[in-house]
């Protein structure tokens, strides 16, 4: 399915009602079976020694007609949210997805007290929905699609209509930032994505739901299952000013994998200051993250802005115990999208591992769009040896959905990266000749003396640079410098493009990196 569809089916909001806890009667529960995390380990593990048994797809002739309008009518009612109860303001209610042509595999889905777990068995009339709905049609306990934790907004009670985590698709997830709104997403695995054959998407087969020790934190532990994979997975999620995930995830390999993507992240990007097609659309960008950052594991500090290629392309940024990643929304300013959908306020999302994850490399891929409705973005950590059969893997790493990096560096910052033609005003402009001009933002920049100008240190895969000079920004705004360089080369193949700004040997700015496609 489209984003904006997914998008229209995290914002449905639910009728008012009364609402009542799982442990009072409304829900229908199976019964009661010890649960741990350690046994769900042990569960992945065996399946894992098992042939592959696909999720079970109930009535599909029905779910089909469930299309995006059908299914928009299909809204939980809050009479039956886990945790509903208004007094315990201290716990996030959980309402439900419905199953429909877009999310056809039912997930099976838990609540855990005690250390006990009981199976939420589906109703129908846990959803409003007219009586001429094909779900109507649906066999008895058919199944829910996903889940969303609720919450209250500036005190009130009125969590109906507001919720900050969603788990809904394969093993996609999602959760609002400091701003409130939703935007990019995150998978619990992606497996041989972009390597020339169909990319697998392991589902979350079963999800059982626990209210985590202290207020403001809950915990879902998610059974995942695909063809090639089997693994348990914890998260244990905490509501502050945004959202922190810590994530415990143990994989077992069925299958050999090409390309093993940990702690995989999904968005968009369309187009930006940086290039848009003439025409293309009336705003001036539409993206939900514009760069991917890196912190190496020797601390480099790297901002590569996203690109929307010619033909799907893959990027491998090699490292050693990563310190962290993540694709983010760093221009915040409504003037710079024009648009009622926010794209300003969307959450960045960085991955901060725990532990040592060895070698490998940041993959970011990067699939041509020419629409804001599809993810076209990926970027996630490969290990470098291949994955085989009968692999396993325990990883530990934390997610930061807000606003800003949660660690930012100490040197200026890119802060945007434009080109036009290459040449001089009143010249004739050399042809095959681009120019770029990238700006940095920071407190290195801050205190330079006057007359100073740093070094830019610019390196390339191929091609020449001509006309480099580094100036400040005529906008009175204090260590707004920028870089300016003409850059030529031969042929269609990309060019990988490198530039930082120095003074006296000492980096003053996070590095640049770009992928030029020349024209």
């Amino acid at each position: 399915m489209d984003r904006r569809t997914l998008f229209a089916v995290l914002a449905a909001a639910a009728l008012p009602s009364r609402q009542i806890s799982a442990q009072e009667p409304g829900l229908d529960l199976g019964p009661a079976a010890t649960f741990s995390f350690d046994a769900l380990v042990e569960r992945a593990r065996l399946a894992a020694a098992s042939a592959y048994v696909p999720p079970p797809r109930p009535a599909p002739d029905v779910l089909e007609r469930i299309d995006y309008d059908a299914h928009g009518k299909l809204r939980f009612k809050t009479d039956f949210a886990v945790w509903g109860r208004p007094q315990e303001q201290r716990r996030f209610p959980v309402t439900f997805f419905h199953l429909g042509r877009y999310f056809v595999k039912p997930v099976r889905m838990h609540v855990v007290d005690g250390g006990k777990a009981r199976e939420i068995i589906y109703r129908e009339d846990y959803f409003d929905m007219p009586a001429d709905s094909p779900a109507k049609q649906l066999p008895k306990g058919a199944g829910f699609a996903g889940f969303r934790f609720q919450e209250a907004v500036d005190g009130t009670l009125d969590w109906k209509k507001n919720d900050w985590v969603a788990f809904l698709g394969a093993s996609y997830f999602r959760a609002i930032g400091d701003q409130f709104q939703y935007g990019l997403s995150a998978r619990g695995l992606m497996l041989d994505s972009a390597i020339g054959t169909p990319e697998e998407f392991p589902d979350f087969t079963h999800i059982w739901l626990e209210q985590g020790q202290s207020a403001g934190h809950v915990t879902v532990y998610a059974l995942l299952d695909s063809p090639s994979v089997a693994g348990a997975f914890r998260f244990d999620m905490k509501r502050g000013r945004g959202v922190t995930m810590d994530i415990d995830k143990r994989l077992f390999v069925r299958k050999a994998v090409a390309r093993f993507g940990i702690a995989p992240l999904t968005s968009m990007y369309w187009f930006s200051e940086t290039a848009k097609p003439t025409a293309a659309d009336w705003r001036p960008e539409v993206h939900d993250s514009d760069g991917l950052a890196l912190w190496t594991g020797s601390g480099e500090r790297i901002w590569r802005p996203l690109n929307n290629p010619p033909r799907t392309l893959a990027s491998s940024f090699g490292d050693t115990n990563p310190r962290g990643f993540g694709l983010l929304q760093r221009d915040r300013a409504f003037d710079h999208y024009q648009d009622g959908v926010y794209y300003e306020r969307r959450p960045s999302l960085w991955v901060e591992p725990v532990g040592n994850w060895g070698k490998g490399s940041v993959t970011l891929i990067e699939i041509p769009t020419d629409d804001e409705i599809h993810d076209n973005v990926v970027a996630a950590w490969v290990p470098e040896a291949p994955v085989q059969p009968g692999d396993k893997f325990a990883l530990k790493y934390r997610l930061h959905w807000q606003a800003e990096e949660p660690y930012p560096t100490t040197l200026a910052r890119v802060l945007a990266t434009r080109m036009g033609n290459g040449g001089q005003p009143g010249q004739p402009r050399p042809k095959g000749v681009r120019k770029f001009m990238v700006e940095f933002l920071g407190d290195p920049l801050k205190a330079l003396p006057s007359g100073v100008r740093p070094e830019a240190v610019l390196s390339a895969s191929r091609g020449s640079f001509s006309y480099v000079f580094t100036e400040a920004v005529p906008n009175d705004v204090a260590g707004h410098w920028r870089a300016q360089f003409d850059f030529h080369a031969e042929g269609t193949e990309p060019v990988e493009m490198r530039l930082f700004l120095r003074l006296d040997g000492q980096p003053l700015s996070e590095t640049w990196l770009y992928q030029y496609h020349p024209f």
